[in-house]
């Protein structure tokens, strides 16, 4: 790939400060480490969680939690209370914690809103709310990013992507980001040290300045609960 590393920046798990620690630098600060709110009993929890982490310097990508809809209220209210680097967010709530944090003077926090493919390339499904995914009615991608565009939500994120499977999907998204100014593109769903590279290489190819890829359980050490610095070196290499 030719892609220089700052257009890259991963988004992955932690077990505990110091794995985090480990992995901050073995990146080289290319990363945002996600807390999810749903790992957590309350909103207060996560608050404190998120807060460890930020005063230990690690910057922290507040997430719902296997995309799980139900907890797009708790992550806007974390992300109000610690203004982190980044959050996760489904469709439909993405503009409402955007507007919060920009209340708040805010306009340095990334915020994200999750979109799921269709099954054809051009479009994509934006009803991914508790209520709305009851709904799986499919709308084209330069709507989409239309839509995010005109409020100034930043960043697309398409889940589940299943490693290559959905690569002409990506493409498409990505394109149509482009075509709105939507600058960066969050790939994540099915993806680890082998699927990565292609993943993102087709952002790029298509136009993404920045492309944030999800790399979840696939590298986390089942019996530590860790997640690997090998795989995660490894990851940074293929990138590079």
């Amino acid at each position: 790939m030719t892609a220089q590393k700052p257009q890259i920046r991963l988004n992955v798990l932690a077990r505990d400060l110091e794995n985090a620690r480990q992995i901050v630098e073995a990146t080289e600060g290319n990363v945002w480490i996600g807390l999810m709110v749903k790992s957590y009993p309350s909103v207060e929890a996560a608050v404190a969680a998120v807060r460890r982490y930020q005063a230990a310097q690690i910057p922290v990508s507040v997430g719902l939690g296997a995309g799980d809809p139900s907890q797009w209220e708790k992550v806007a209210e974390v992300a109000v209370q610690t203004q982190p680097e980044h959050v996760n967010q489904v469709f439909p709530a993405a503009g409402y914690t955007l507007a919060r944090l920009r209340q708040l003077g805010n306009d340095r926090t990334v915020v994200n809103a999750l979109v799921t493919p269709s099954g054809t390339p051009g479009q994509v499904i934006v009803s991914t709310g508790p209520r709305s995914q009851a709904y799986r009615e499919a709308i084209s991608c330069d709507a989409a990013c239309a839509m995010l565009a005109e409020i100034g939500v930043p960043s697309i994120k398409i889940y589940p992507v299943g490693g290559e499977q959905k690569l002409d999907e990506v493409a498409a998204l990505v394109r149509a980001a482009v075509r709105q100014q939507i600058r960066m593109v969050e790939p994540t769903g099915g993806l680890d040290v082998h699927k990565i590279s292609k993943v993102v290489e087709v952002c790029l190819e298509n136009g993404a300045e920045q492309v944030v890829p999800h790399v979840y359980t696939a590298i986390v050490d089942k019996a530590t609960g860790l997640t690997r610095l090998d795989d995660i070196r490894e990851i940074m290499r293929v990138l590079a």
